[in-house]
């Protein structure tokens, strides 16, 4: 792991964020400290019967992605996908606390102004208003707020795509991890295929770890016609190393590797919401897989044993990420979702209940696992993760 840990430093990007959470973890966790999400009091309205999340997350660098289709295309309208992915990072962590109604969102974009110019300006802001629109079709409550868009060169050679997400819901609808406890089956739900409200056929990547896999697999082509794209302290040796152009065929699948790559990340919310709505106080936790990857859910439960040992086969962008860089499975599951990018967890009774919710809105589930008391001293939690005959350990 040593090996490819150090590609990954070396591009100044950190797959555990161990800084962070020795930051973090000493703060005040809210009122439900075992949500996926932090809680707090109602401070809008003072309703005591309500609580409050706020949320900030993006697309990260999955906009430089964008910005080289757009450069090497003129086609503008890839950023409406970027756009979405910067939504969905938001509302799909909502999500897991059980946020989809009375939720208000706002977007900044932070451009430099020579090479993002008005037309892929407006398609960001177009996407957003599109994407909004297709959630409250599917049911699913949530306006704009606005947003900001900042012309700041100094800052950034292209684009970057952030957003903020506020909700009020009542406290006794929290979905709180902290009850995610030994003996419960673990369903994940794919990240790939396409589902009933998805227009596309979604590659699974999401929007984590694009750092690395914009330099594994796109060639030095890409550094030498845009080097704005790259942070000039990265060695050259870990920038666009690897054999492909956006438009080649990515080996196993009918998408090209930039189609692969700008894959919008797809949102679970529908599902998620007939899941708890079904399921209710059976519903013990929904994890989303996205920074930390397969090892998101050690963050949730207490003295908990989470065994992987049934995932999906790993989708084609995974493999061709991993076979171009070398980097070892036990990254590969730390920083990619690999196949699936939620996880609900419930009885094995109610297992069969998930998997036909998701499975009714065209995207594949299944028991991927299960959770058994921490076999460590101190009970603290860790994974496991059974993957080609070998188990990961984590934790």
């Amino acid at each position: 792991m040593e090996a490819s840990q150090n590609r990954y430093n070396q591009r100044g990007v950190s797959s555990s964020k161990e800084e962070v959470h020795r930051v973090v973890d000493r703060m005040d966790r809210g009122l439900f400290p075992g949500a996926f999400c932090k809680i707090t009091n109602d401070t809008l309205t003072g309703n005591v019967d309500l609580c409050n999340i706020i949320h900030s997350d993006g697309a990260g660098t999955k906009s430089i992605l964008g910005y080289l289709w757009y450069r090497e295309t003129g086609d503008p309208s890839v950023f409406k996908g970027i756009a979405q992915d910067s939504l969905v990072m938001n509302l799909d962590d909502l999500a897991c606390v059980g946020a989809w109604d009375r939720v208000m969102i706002s977007s900044t974009v932070n451009r430099n102004a020579r090479n993002f110019p008005a037309e892929a300006l407006a398609a960001l802001i177009e996407g957003t208003e599109e994407f909004l629109q297709s959630l409250r079709d599917l049911g699913i409550s949530v306006s704009s707020g606005g947003g900001e868009t900042a012309d700041v060169g100094d800052l950034t050679g292209t684009v970057a795509v952030d957003s903020c997400a506020v909700a009020v819901m009542a406290r006794n609808r929290v979905i709180d991890n902290s009850r995610i406890c030994p003996g419960l089956a673990i369903v994940g739900l794919s990240s790939s295929g396409q589902a009933s409200y998805e227009s596309f056929e979604n590659s699974g990547i999401g929007s984590n770890g694009l750092t690395s896999a914009r330099h594994e697999l796109l060639s030095k082509h890409y550094f030498e016609k845009y080097p704005e794209t790259c942070d000039p302290n990265t060695s050259q040796e870990y920038i666009y190393c690897g054999p492909y152009r956006m438009m080649d065929p990515l080996p196993g699948s009918n998408l090209s590797v930039g189609q692969a790559l700008l894959s919008p990340t797809r949102t679970y919310l529908p599902v998620a919401k007939a899941i708890a709505h079904e399921l209710g106080d059976r519903l013990n936790g929904l994890v989303h897989c996205s920074g930390g990857g397969q090892t998101k859910c050690l963050r949730f439960g207490s003295g908990v044993h989470h065994i992987k040992d049934n995932l999906f086969p790993v989708p084609p962008l995974f493999a061709e990420i991993q076979k171009s860089s070398g980097t070892t499975d036990e990254e590969m599951h730390q920083v990619y979702n690999m196949g699936h990018r939620l996880e609900a967890y419930c009885s094995e009774e109610q297992s069969r209940q998930v998997i036909e919710i998701s499975q009714s809105f065209g995207i594949d589930a299944q028991v991927i696992g299960r959770t058994e008391a921490s076999e460590r001293t101190d009970q603290t939690n860790h994974v496991s993760i059974h993957r080609q005959g070998r188990v990961l350990s984590y934790g």
